[in-house]
């Protein structure tokens, strides 16, 4: 998808774009309302991503301005503010979506997945198969050439994160924060444990390996290429 972030905060506007840049998104980052709104009427996107309190112009009006413009872009506001209230506000002013910091990472991407479900009105699959690996999303079970797979909870949600980005690199962070949430140390060896388990079970048994470490980086699974 392609994105428009608009966030006052530099540090925030850097790790949402650097995140959804890893999820396979393209990001432009404007820091004013007055830029976004002109960013969002002359260039096509696919979803707004908006703070609520900016220079220039807040989003709320920044919203406002495009739904009068006939401009229905799917808008997620972010915001310090939890008033129901204000929420309200931004429903009301035509947001598709509202999300208060401080968020897990994680979240805004459901969010945003979501989001484009409900436009393409895609139904969520119940499975997944990568090469000669298949994962019930439902049965939560996993099988490799008709073989069953038993995987603890953690093990299953690092195989579910893996697969649904098959050929695409999953960094390190965004394991710990999909899987973990963070409550682990960065430092912490938590990851490359649960992989190297997983790993016993998925690629060990069996000719082809499918997951694969990328150097200081992270994880990629894939079948033979």
């Amino acid at each position: 998808m392609k994105i428009i972030l608009a966030e006052d905060d530099e540090k925030v506007a850097k790790f949402v774009a650097n995140g959804l840049q890893e999820a396979g998104h393209s990001v432009d980052c404007v820091a004013d309302g007055r830029d976004a709104l002109s960013y969002c009427l002359y260039n096509t996107c696919d979803l707004a991503i908006l703070d609520r309190m900016m220079p220039g112009m807040d989003g709320v009006s920044v919203l406002k301005a495009l739904r009068a413009a006939k401009n229905e872009m799917p808008v997620i506001l972010l915001t310090a503010l939890a008033d129901v209230d204000d929420k309200l506000a931004g429903f009301n002013a035509g947001a598709d979506d509202y999300l208060t910091k401080p968020f897990h990472f994680s979240e805004l991407l459901a969010r945003i997945s979501a989001l484009s479900r409900r436009r393409t009105g895609a139904v969520e699959a119940t499975s997944l198969e990568v090469h000669d690996l298949q994962l019930d999303l439902l049965g939560r079970m996993a099988t490799r050439q008709g073989k069953g797979i038993e995987l603890q909870s953690k093990e299953f949600a690092l195989l579910e994160i893996l697969m649904r980005n098959a050929g695409r690199v999953v960094t390190r962070t965004m394991l710990l924060e999909r899987v973990w949430d963070f409550n682990f140390e960065p430092n912490s060896t938590v990851v490359e444990t649960h992989v190297s388990r997983l790993r016993a079970k998925i690629d060990k048994p069996f000719d082809v390996a499918l997951i694969h470490t990328v150097r200081n980086t992270g994880y990629t699974l894939h079948g033979p290429r």
